[in-house]
């Protein structure tokens, strides 16, 4: 089942909005793949691409973050870590093991679930912050 881009993932930053979109695409793409059964042969595209973007994204919303000077900041930047900790280790697991059809469930369901999470628990509360200070 993809995941599905909505109203309550949107924090109202454009930047930030997209690259989760991104994001959730490669997910739902990885998905994609497996219900035609390219999923195996997809998945080490889709691992090396979460290893760079969330350096990336995580970056630009930390940044952001620190510009505003959001309280939570040294939590949600540990989150982060955790996560991107956790996306190095499935890109381990593939390099070692190859692609198994556990890997791409924990890539599609773990990554994926993680992030709508997030979205919904954390980025949402920054963004409320974030508003609050430039209303």
């Amino acid at each position: 089942m993809a995941y599905t881009w909505s109203k309550d993932l949107e924090t109202g930053n454009f930047l930030i909005d997209s690259q989760h979109q991104q994001l959730i695409k490669a997910v739902n793409d990885l998905l994609a793949a497996c219900s035609t059964g390219q999923g195996r042969e997809t998945l080490n595209q889709t691992l090396d691409f979460l290893v760079s973007y969330t350096v990336k994204h995580f970056g630009d919303e930390e940044k952001l973050q620190q510009q505003y000077q959001y309280p939570d900041y040294t939590n949600h930047k540990s989150l982060h870590e955790k996560f991107k900790e956790f996306v190095r280790d499935l890109a381990t697991q593939m390099k070692t093991s190859g692609p198994t059809t556990t890997l791409v469930s924990k890539v599609t369901f773990g990554v994926g679930d993680w992030l709508v999470n997030h979205i919904k628990r954390e980025d949402t509360k920054v963004a409320t912050f974030i508003r609050g200070k430039t209303a």
